[in-house]
């Protein structure tokens, strides 16, 4: 008899799920220091992504014994391959963003649940006698020069003060003090940065809930960004329709806002008006934490400060990390980008744009390879159409590379075999000078090249590797005969 599906609602049952599936998880009793051993651990272990060589796509790990938290165990790399998020999310990775755009297309908005939630099993309050956050969330260094301890998968939820629209986002958090974090904005790319620029003008705290550890459906959903998700669309809601089930959120104890109810770990606290600090000022190293690119991003010299008033969690509680350039930052930035490029451009030209891959090379955000099909002449030269709606949808984007519906975009091998054997730089290279992108690309600045008015800002390219349309019968791959391999080779293709 088949085992029963296990149905993944919380962090808890994606482990259990991943427990059952040979190679997608490994665990460690060995004493692990938070504090860059963890990451340099799993560096080798399966991060991926843009993180320094030697590195892999490997399993999703847990370490279960951290120096200096007896009762906390914590899980990284959860969603640091393709294939696993779509064990995860219950589709084929090929298909994740087409998953998700149907679910921005046919969200479930969030419910409130009554009773005491699994989150709130332990609660402790700041203003009892040795309160320290430190010592109660044991959040990792990625590395020595770390600006101080991140949480990098906290799940940040707050509301409009006027309108009471809300909104789930995650950011870099810093623990700066026995009872303080430090919170970055990407300025102008955040929901919750509005909201907090808003109450500030109001002189106004911003309550906000930090939930961490929680389904893996809400990590991917709260990075989806405008214009696909508007201010006042909450991203929970697409969390929501991946489940076919309404996220369950629950009052807090110390400030009015909600929390995702069965979370590991929830932080209760204050965004609070006009209160800042330098991100480093425990460390003084001039470096953040390491980002997507895969550098370190330098310390912010003045973030937003949040003053907590509580920590609440489950009993044996799991603290979820990433590594900042690994794989995992690639799935859960890339995948709702590809969901954002399919419905901007299915949009505007239904059935032409087949596929989307956000490479990992540009950690989710600055490469997108876009298939595209051509079934008349009149379809020459949409496909450059597609990537500037591409550009359009997701403001990050740096190069779209354009491949036709017979190159595999999640194939790197492939894409390169078009681009040597369908491109000629003079002719299908198009740049868009001059646009706003990401400050954390060190060649978007005026010091690497002086035509640049500001940081963030950068030159755009297409690459159109298509074939043009009237010479696409002189453009034939050679074709094998179809067979059915598993009668030859039934170990591989179980």
């Amino acid at each position: 008899m088949s085992k029963e599906k296990i149905q993944v609602f919380d962090l808890r049952s994606a482990l259990e799920l991943l427990k059952n599936v040979p190679g997608q998880l490994i665990e460690t009793d060995e004493p692990v220091d938070p504090h860059a051993q963890l990451s340099g651990v799993y560096r080798y272990i399966g991060a991926g992504g843009t993180v320094m060589r030697p590195t892999r796509i490997g399993p999703a790990m847990i370490f279960n014994s951290i120096k200096g938290h007896e009762d906390a165990r914590i899980v990284i790399g959860l969603l640091a391959s393709r294939a696993r998020v779509g064990l995860l999310l219950d589709a084929r990775p090929e298909k994740l963003g087409h998953l998700l755009n149907e679910a921005v297309k046919n969200p479930i908005l969030p419910v409130v649940i009554k009773g005491k939630p699994k989150c709130q099993e332990v609660v402790h309050y700041a203003d009892e006698p040795g309160f320290d956050i430190r010592k109660l969330v044991p959040a990792p260094t990625n590395t020595e020069e770390d600006a101080g301890p991140y949480i990098t998968m906290g799940m940040c939820y707050a509301s409009d003060t006027e309108t009471g629209e809300s909104d789930v986002t995650i950011h870099r958090l810093c623990l700066q003090s026995k009872d303080e974090l430090s919170m970055f904005f990407t300025p102008g790319a955040r929901h919750l940065g509005v909201f907090r620029e808003k109450a500030e003008k109001l002189g106004k705290p911003l309550p906000i809930s930090i939930s961490i550890g929680v389904d893996p459906a809400i990590e991917v959903a709260s990075c989806f960004e405008p214009p696909t998700t508007p201010i006042g669309f909450d991203e929970l809601s697409i969390a929501g329709a991946i489940r076919n089930r309404a996220v369950e959120l629950t009052p807090c104890l110390t400030i009015n806002e909600k929390a995702i109810a069965n979370a590991e770990y929830v932080i209760e606290g204050e965004l609070l008006p006009g209160n800042y600090v330098r991100e480093d000022q425990n460390t003084n190293t001039g470096k953040a934490m390491p980002e997507f690119p895969g550098y370190t991003g330098e310390a912010a010299r003045k973030v937003p400060l949040i003053k907590v008033k509580a920590v609440t969690h489950r009993f044996n509680p799991i603290m979820q990390t990433i590594i900042g350039p690994s794989e995992e930052h690639v799935n859960l930035a890339g995948i709702p980008t590809e969901a954002s490029i399919l419905q901007m451009v299915e949009r505007a030209m239904p059935g032409k744009l087949v596929n989307v891959y956000a490479h990992t090379s540009g950690g989710g955000k600055y490469m997108a390879v876009l298939q595209f099909r051509k079934l008349r002449h009149s379809d020459e030269g949409r496909q450059r159409q597609a990537a500037l709606l591409a550009f359009a949808a997701f403001s990050e984007l740096k190069h779209v590379i354009l491949v036709d519906e017979d190159v595999d975009p999640f194939d790197s091998n492939d894409v390169m075999w078009a681009l040597n054997t369908r491109y000629q730089g003079d002719i299908d290279t198009v740049f868009i000078p001059g646009v706003r992108c990401h400050p954390l690309d060190p060649t978007q600045n005026p010091a690497y090249n002086p035509l640049l008015r500001d940081k963030g800002m950068t030159c755009k390219v297409i690459f159109d590797c298509t074939v043009p349309y009237h010479l696409k019968e002189q453009f034939q791959r050679s074709k094998f005969m179809e067979v059915d391999p598993r009668r030859f080779a039934p170990d591989l293709f179980k």
